[in-house]
Formats: C-alpha cells, sequence, structure tokens
C-alpha cells in the first residue's frame, strides 16, 4: 500500500523526476570521510566507509550510498543519487541515478542519465559540454 505522494515511473526521465521529488527532502549526514580540499555544498548524505577524496565537490541534495570512492578531482552536482560500491575518478555527473557496483573514471559531463549496476564509464578524452546515458546493468561503455 502506498501512502502518500506517487510517482509513475515507466521512462527514464520519470525516474530521474521522481529522484529529484525524494532528494529535495533529504538531511545531511556524513557516515563517511570527506578528505582534506574537498567541499561539501547544501544537503548531502554520504554513507559509511565512502571517502570523498581532494579537489572533489558535493552540492546537494545529493546521496552517495556505502563504499563509495569520489575523486580526487570529480564533481557531483545537485540531485545526484549514487548507490553502493561505486567509484566516480573526474568529471561531472549532475541529475542522475548511478546504481551499484558503477565505475566512472572519465573527465566528462555527465547529466539527465540513468547508469545500471555493476557498468563503467572508462575514457582519457578532454570533456565535452555533455553526455546522456540510459546504460543497463553490466554495462562496459568505452569512450
Amino acid at each position: 500500500m502506498v501512502e502518500g505522494w506517487w510517482k509513475d515511473t515507466g521512462k527514464p526521465e520519470d525516474l530521474l523526476e521522481a529522484n529529484q521529488l525524494i532528494l529535495s527532502e533529504i538531511k545531511p549526514a556524513n557516515r563517511g570521510t570527506v578528505d582534506e580540499g574537498a567541499s561539501i555544498v547544501g544537503n548531502v548524505e554520504i554513507g559509511k566507509n565512502s571517502r570523498i577524496q581532494k579537489d572533489t565537490t558535493v552540492r546537494g541534495p545529493a546521496i552517495i550510498g556505502e563504499n563509495c570512492k569520489i575523486g580526487p578531482s570529480s564533481y557531483i552536482g545537485p540531485y545526484t543519487s549514487i548507490g553502493k560500491n561505486v567509484t566516480i575518478i573526474g568529471g561531472e555527473i549532475e541529475n542522475s541515478i548511478i546504481m551499484d557496483g558503477a565505475t566512472i573514471n572519465c573527465d566528462k559531463r555527465i547529466v539527465d542519465s540513468l547508469i545500471g549496476r555493476d557498468s563503467k564509464i572508462i575514457s582519457s578524452v578532454a570533456k565535452p559540454s555533455g553526455s546522456r546515458f540510459v546504460i543497463g546493468d553490466s554495462t562496459y561503455i568505452g569512450i
């Protein structure tokens, strides 16, 4: 039984909208480690054993699951949900959902995206203005 508001999430855009609604209500909490030189701005929840490394900014509302490694030199923007055991090195992510076990190691700007479980996005090419992904579970993308 559903009490309170309900949102049909049949399309990727609907999932991102539901994510925004949920994140707009989170409270700040830090159960991880924030290195010197990293910045947490706004309502951000950081899970147990997660680490935000130097030269990284996390701007809320955002949530980072347990056992994540974010950075160095990364930007996590508003309305981003990151699952457990995720690694993000470099680049920018905003208004996206990154599911458990994903690895993102690129200097790209990823926006309005759904990244499935155990997926990988790897790149050594310079940043474009933005990329959009809807990626299924256990996917590997080299860009």
